[in-house]
């Protein structure tokens, strides 16, 4: 092409790589700056020290143990019913409450209520604990993991602060990792 036509074919091609160029850098740089704006731009969530509600005390009878759910205080829209966390209530008498965690303090499978041996038990290893969430037999090394509570207005709350684990020294009373995980 001559100059008098116009763009000559190298001038486009260098004005397409730009343009083509800086789209894909547009692209790759809106998750970026969604990651460095998110504190000022996302809404702020509760966070794990957040009191949760688990319902109503009329929920809970006295003398009774019951299935409750609470949901993730750090779960995203995303997560669907896998943010629903459910836990253990027993009502002692009416006005004092125990709130257990679901998992085994042994490798974390769901415990079973069996109101007929007043016993909490694991299905996957044998896991035995008493009423109040201590220790009967098996291979845990500790008693269930409880959450700590308060009734505000006719509602059950726990504080669903972040539970140990088995390699945390939280997590059993010799602060060591448990020989059997």
């Amino acid at each position: 092409m001559t100059a008098s036509t116009g763009t000559s074919r190298r001038a486009l091609l260098a004005k397409v790589g730009l343009l083509f160029n800086g789209i894909v850098g547009a692209i790759l740089a809106v998750p970026v700056l969604r990651y460095l704006l998110s504190p000022i731009t996302r809404g702020r969530k509760p966070g794990y020290e957040s009191w949760l509600p688990l319902g109503g005390l009329e929920q809970f009878p006295a003398g009774q143990t019951r299935l409750a759910t609470f949901r993730n205080p750090a779960a995203d829209s995303w997560d669907g019913q896998t943010a629903d966390i459910p836990c253990w209530v027993r009502n002692l008498d009416g006005k004092n409450f125990q709130v257990f965690a679901i998992n085994c303090a042994h490798l974390g499978c769901p415990v079973r209520w069996f109101p007929q041996s007043n016993l909490f038990m694991c299905p996957c290893h044998g896991g035995v604990y008493y009423s109040d969430g201590s220790q009967a037999a098996g291979p845990p090394p500790r008693g269930l993991f409880r959450y700590i509570y308060r009734v505000e207005a006719g509602r059950l709350l726990i504080n669903g602060g972040e539970m140990p684990t088995t390699g945390s020294p939280s997590a059993n009373r010799y602060g060591v990792k448990p020989p059997c995980a």
